[in-house]
């Protein structure tokens, strides 16, 4: 496994990154490969909207660089989490609409969410 930063600052930038990510393939991959993921374009389109404010939130935080940074670390860190548990809660609920592939995606979308998240509430706890 890559390492992660320990910088804050990197680490919003990381988080932008991944946010940036996660709402094109939402938002666009996904969408135009609806079939084979099977999760409707309307719970797509509603799961690529909350990463473009996650995109914002982080890059600002990182070109801007403020110095009480732990708290706005934290609030992307538990916002991300939210999303993880938005997720999980729609693959449940539409579990009939799910194919493998969607399933497959979001599991590992929702893993690699989680891990991140406890990196930077781990950070806020021990640098600085």
């Amino acid at each position: 496994m890559l390492p992660l930063p320990t910088n804050p600052y990197q680490l919003f930038k990381l988080d932008a990154f991944g946010a940036g990510v996660t709402a094109f393939m939402l938002g666009v991959v996904l969408v135009y490969f609806q079939p084979y993921f099977g999760v409707p374009i309307h719970i797509l389109r509603l799961l690529a909207a909350l990463p473009i404010f996650y995109f914002l939130y982080s890059f600002y935080c990182f070109w801007r660089k403020p110095k009480n940074w732990r708290p706005l670390l934290k609030g992307i860190a538990f916002a991300n989490l939210a999303y993880c548990l938005l997720t999980l809660g729609l693959m449940i609920f539409l579990s009939e609409n799910f194919t493998a592939l969607g399933f497959l995606y979001f599991i590992g979308e929702i893993i690699i969410i989680v891990v991140l998240s406890w990196h930077e509430l781990r950070v806020c706890k021990t640098i600085g």
